[in-house]
């Protein structure tokens, strides 16, 4: 005789968990061994593995030149330099302080554009195919006519950034918002969220994955905008930032300057990543059961 019992909302729900748990395979937190094997160690050995290459290739003969390429302790000695008289943090600082709020402008014009754009299909058939040409232009070009525009001043600094920056954050929020299922949205509408209300709580938190994506790319094209700026419009009253300090390298034909300028251009990107965009990164995709510990 065919049973007659039906499985309430709570065995339901007790049966969903159960499978996900499963699926998911949750762990506990990692020891410092996984993490140091996994995370710390692979960044530390490809290091090493370049400065070997490096020092090799002057300690072979291959390089003897050292105008052309410094060895790694002629670098080493210039940061310390730098730092025994007080530039060092002076020169990141000033990039550093710049790239950020430029950026910060950049999210706050760009956010707003980015949802125009993927809610107005007249907006996005004016201006869309603009945003990706302008994406696709090299930030350098912006440089010579915001100097003209502005002068040899922070804003023009900070109009490069924009100009660099906003398209790639705009673009990335319509690529999240595009990949929305209609399905929420029409639950949102169910639930009285239209309008503003509806943007904020389903459009943009379901669009995080495509903002952030934006957002990342954003930050890089706002760090490289303000390279470009630094080199090609120096001036003694902006300071000098890290591509003012490439720039002096060069005109001093010093190339173990110019590299310390470069392995601090590549320190900061990678320290801004690591700090505030793969946490960003890691927690979206775990808010949404896609990052699982195995």
């Amino acid at each position: 005789m065919a049973s007659t019992e039906t499985k309430t909302p709570q065995d339901a729900g007790s049966v969903e968990a159960g499978l996900d748990a499963l699926e998911a395979g949750t762990v506990g937190r990692p020891t410092f061994r996984q993490t140091f094997v996994n995370k710390i160690l692979p960044p530390v050995v490809a290091v090493a593995v370049v400065l070997v290459v490096w020092q090799g290739l002057i300690s072979f003969g291959v390089v003897t030149d050292p105008t052309k390429l410094p060895s790694p302790g002629a670098v080493w000695d210039t940061v310390r330099e730098a730092w025994l008289q007080g530039t060092l943090l002076g020169y990141i600082w000033t990039s550093v302080s710049r790239g950020l709020l430029g950026f910060l402008f950049a999210l706050l014009i760009g956010t707003p554009l980015g949802l125009l754009v993927a809610r107005v299909k007249f907006v996005r058939a004016a201006i869309g195919p603009i945003l990706s040409g302008l994406q696709s232009l090299p930030s350098v070009a912006w440089v010579p006519p915001a100097v003209i525009w502005l002068g040899l001043n922070n804003s023009m600094m900070y109009a490069v950034i924009l100009l660099g920056a906003v398209p790639s954050i705009a673009n990335g929020l319509v690529s999240g918002v595009d990949q929305v299922p209609p399905l929420f949205l029409r639950a949102g509408r169910t639930m009285g969220a239209t309008g503003l209300k509806g943007t904020w709580h389903i459009t943009l938190p379901a669009a995080l994955p495509g903002y952030v994506a934006g957002l990342k790319q954003g930050w890089a094209f706002s760090w490289r905008s303000l390279m470009a700026a630094e080199i090609i419009a120096s001036f003694p009253d902006l300071g000098v930032g890290l591509g003012q300090l490439l720039e002096n390298g060069r005109n001093a034909s010093d190339m173990a300057l110019v590299f310390e300028a470069i392995l601090l251009i590549l320190v900061v990107g990678i320290a801004i990543d690591l700090l505030i965009f793969s946490p960003l990164e890691r927690w979206v995709l775990r808010s949404r059961g896609l990052l699982v510990r195995s």
